[in-house]
């Protein structure tokens, strides 16, 4: 059996093996607090990083504090995010997100995760407008911890390629396949997570990935089926 014909959760774990060391391991610290996390990366949706820290920050300079965003007028709120992708979509739905956990918590605060079980903290958070797997699984690993996998572009390009998905696997759904085959562990999955984000944006790379260069290529499918082969 030739590498890259190996099953996917052998080559899954070869794959996080190769990449700890190409991208060397790091520590699962929060990179800022919760409701930061949380409403950041709502804004960040079609939108690049610099976009997205502008828009978080404008907001909050203007109105204050989270009860000024969230009993601001709504077009007023959509004009200070303007640096992100859809203003008009995203000012009602942080607004209700808002207002949701005010009505269930009494404060304006998302700490209660840490000491709830991972799928009902799950099922509560892509229960609020605006919030997906992705923006819960970020959240719930980078913030508390909780041995979930964020599934963005990157992870999901790197995934499909070397053959850890197969091809019909959606983005949602790759969020429990990848899951499944990899350790139960916050900062296994927090490194599995950063190092094929990391590949993705360097060497696998939509257009044109620079595979000579790259780690995986020995069990990668489409290096060894594609570009091998010269069929792309």
């Amino acid at each position: 059996m030739n590498a890259h014909e190996l099953p996917a959760e052998e080559k899954s774990l070869q794959t996080h093996e190769l990449l700890n060391k190409e991208y060397k391991r790091l520590k699962l610290e929060s990179r800022r607090a919760p409701m930061h996390e949380l409403i950041s990366t709502m804004l960040s949706h079609r939108t690049n990083h610099a976009d997205e820290e502008k828009a978080y920050y404008t907001m909050l300079e203007h109105f204050g504090d989270w009860e000024g965003v969230m009993n601001a007028d709504v077009n007023e709120l959509a004009d200070t995010i303007q640096t992100t992708r859809y203003p008009g979509q995203k000012a009602p739905q942080i607004q209700q997100v808002l207002r949701t956990i005010k009505e269930e918590r009494g404060e304006i605060s998302i700490d209660f995760l840490a000491d709830m079980p991972v799928e009902e903290a799950m099922a509560w958070l892509t229960g609020l407008p605006g919030v997906g797997l992705k923006t819960a699984t970020l959240l719930l690993l980078f913030n508390f911890k909780k041995p979930v996998l964020p599934v963005d572009t990157h992870v999901f390009r790197v995934s499909q390629r070397v053959g850890l998905i197969g091809a019909r696997v959606t983005a949602n759904k790759a969020h429990a396949v990848l899951l499944d085959m990899l350790p139960k562990d916050a900062e296994e999955l927090f490194n599995f997570h950063k190092h094929l984000f990391w590949h993705g944006q360097r060497i696998c790379t939509f257009y044109s990935p620079t595979c000579e260069k790259c780690v995986l290529n020995r069990i990668c499918n489409y290096y060894q089926d594609v570009r091998e082969k010269g069929v792309d």
